[in-house]
């Protein structure tokens, strides 16, 4: 027991507690002198030759010395804390601050006597100290797993073949910041975070990590660490630092215990300083064919129907996040062989495709989408992808290369599969081009999954069912209704969610002769959409419930997701 006190005092607290007893103080220090105990401190003794326990001892230096006894394996870390000081004091100090109380540090420390650290970690840290004291392997195991989550990450600013930069540099591994931004990304990447937003309030940082589509409260960094965290940031993101009035990008690569992770940032002039948003885009996850994004299985041949055509356009609609790239990259991965040559346009470049060529927007070197497009078409493509329609130039050269024997994906931001229709039409687009070029449209969300772990069965009257959703899928006959939803308090698995990865609903629109016509009408969304159904469209919110019927959703995460 690392406690700092002399063992002679120590016994005599002990004693005077009835801990131990005199005649087993006089046995553990002769035992010290032998050669086998000659390392081992009093209080490690004790515990070895069985007289006492490791809380029994705890509990009496907590009472003398007039702190607080706790255990870190119940008592959650403020990874914002922890980050005060780098691993070395840590180890130095045998410390580590573990949350704030106010205005002070609350430093979990092996010997809360030692008045020289708490003196060093007060000027460390700026904040007066709150010492508690902690079992001694608990604090080094949470040591251990601070330096695990602060290190193993570096980066690149400029070209992917640039050589690594260690983001942990001997120079700068002293200050919190470097160690925060260390333990941000790091915890962001081993949680499976595709956001990361740094938000400055008027009393501190709030952290929220964005998991399985919805943000969630990470940490609350104290503010003085915000200029010096996103200066942080900036830097290894190729930022001016300097430049705090206008909105940034920039952009970096991280390795991260072997995961090549791009990230893209971008800084907003808010209130209280500089926001931050981190996209994460993890390089070494594997690409997911369309039955595992969730595609129907009643419309996926429709949709290799449409895909395999000579010619013609096919649009992805959705709002930002909901996995539309992830689709035409799923779409590419089907069509990919050695008889087609592929061509993409995108901002960014998201994942690498073997054998097919993709091209990155540059704006600064003044190749757009659109000038992009003219130079594809000089180079005998079979199929084009264009990463996003964002202008009427950019539609037109897409709609006419689909008529002129190119197959062309893209995507489009509208709420359904009907409204891209309309869409094209208010960006300028002739409805005869669009009759004749437009193949099919794909409308997608996501939702969450419900975690298979934890996940809670429960049963429900039809009638009672029928008046909530009367909608709902039923079979033939059924009166109870088995259902799935999310356990209350999760586990350990979903981060106490209940949820568990993210799955697409979709709906297919195939621009059939009536639907060519009802298009040269011109007419309104509402009218496609009931021609498509009519047709056999399924529709985001049946997609959704036949998820829920299938046990792998809940009915709440439809509502939220489809009205």
């Amino acid at each position: 027991m690392k406690t700092g006190f002399g063992g002679n005092f120590l016994g005599s607290l002990l004693i005077k507690a009835r801990v131990i007893t005199p005649e087993q103080l006089k046995e553990a220090l002769q035992y010290q002198n032998t050669k086998d105990a000659s390392k081992l401190l009093l209080g490690q003794i004790l515990i070895k030759l069985g007289f006492c326990k490791e809380e029994d001892i705890l509990k009496v230096l907590a009472k003398q010395a007039g702190v607080a006894q706790i255990s870190l394996e119940t008592h959650a870390i403020d990874e914002a804390a922890a980050s005060l000081i780098s691993v070395e004091n840590a180890r130095r100090y045998h410390a580590l601050p573990i949350g704030f109380d106010g205005n002070r540090l609350i430093v979990a420390m092996m010997d809360p006597k030692d008045i020289i650290a708490v003196d060093d970690l007060r000027i460390l840290t700026g904040y007066d100290i709150k010492p508690v004291i902690v079992p001694d392997r608990e604090l080094e195991s949470a040591i251990n797993n601070l330096e695990r989550m602060t290190s193993h990450i570096e980066h690149t600013v400029a070209e992917e073949e640039a050589e690594p930069e260690s983001a942990n540099t001997e120079e700068t591994s002293e200050k919190p910041a470097v160690q925060l931004a260390n333990l941000i990304l790091n915890q962001a990447v081993r949680a499976g975070a595709s956001d990361v937003h740094i938000e400055p309030l008027e009393k501190d940082l709030r952290i929220r990590f964005r998991l399985d589509g919805v943000l969630r409260d990470i940490m609350h960094p104290p503010r003085q660490l915000q200029a010096s965290l996103v200066s942080r940031i900036k830097v290894i993101a190729n930022m001016d630092i300097a430049e705090r009035r206008i909105p940034q990008d920039g952009r970096m690569t991280l390795k991260v215990e072997d995961k090549a992770v791009d990230v893209r940032v971008a800084t907003l002039p808010v209130a209280h300083g500089e926001k931050m948003t981190l996209r994460l885009l993890d390089r070494s996850n594997q690409f997911l064919t369309l039955e595992q994004l969730g595609f129907p299985a009643t419309e996926l041949p429709k949709y290799q129907n449409i895909m395999r055509l000579p010619y013609g356009f096919i649009l992805v609609t959705g709002p930002t996040g909901s996995g539309k790239t992830t689709t035409l990259y799923a779409t590419l991965a089907v069509l990919n062989s050695v008889e087609k040559h592929i061509i993409t346009v995108e901002d960014p470049v998201e994942y690498r495709l073997d054998g097919i060529n993709q091209i990155q927007v540059n704006p600064k070197a003044k190749m757009t989408f659109s000038t992009a497009l003219r130079s594809i078409l000089r180079n005998d493509p079979d199929i084009i992808m264009v990463g996003e329609i964002r202008d009427q130039e950019t539609a037109r050269i897409a709609v006419e290369s689909a008529l002129t024997g190119h197959l062309v994906l893209s995507t489009l931001h509208t709420n359904d599969s009907a409204g891209a229709i309309t869409r094209l039409d208010d960006m300028g687009i002739e409805t005869f081009l669009t009759a004749s070029s437009l193949a099919g449209v794909v409308a997608q969300r996501l939702l969450r999954l419900l975690c298979p772990q934890c996940k809670k069965t429960f049963t429900m009257p039809k009638k009672e069912l029928l008046a909530l959703i009367p909608d709902f899928p039923f079979e033939e006959g059924q009166e109870i209704v088995k259902l799935c939803g999310p356990s209350t308090n999760g586990c350990l698995r979903c981060n106490g969610t209940g949820y568990k990865g993210r799955a697409g609903i979709y709906e297919l629109l195939v621009v059939s002769e009536k639907m060519q016509r009802l298009i040269l009408e011109r007419r309104p969304a509402r009218e496609i959409k009931e021609l498509a159904v009519a047709e056999g469209m399924i529709t985001f919110r049946q997609d959704g419930l036949l998820k829920v019927k299938q046990g792998i959703t809940s009915l709440e995460e439809v509502l939220r997701v489809v009205a």
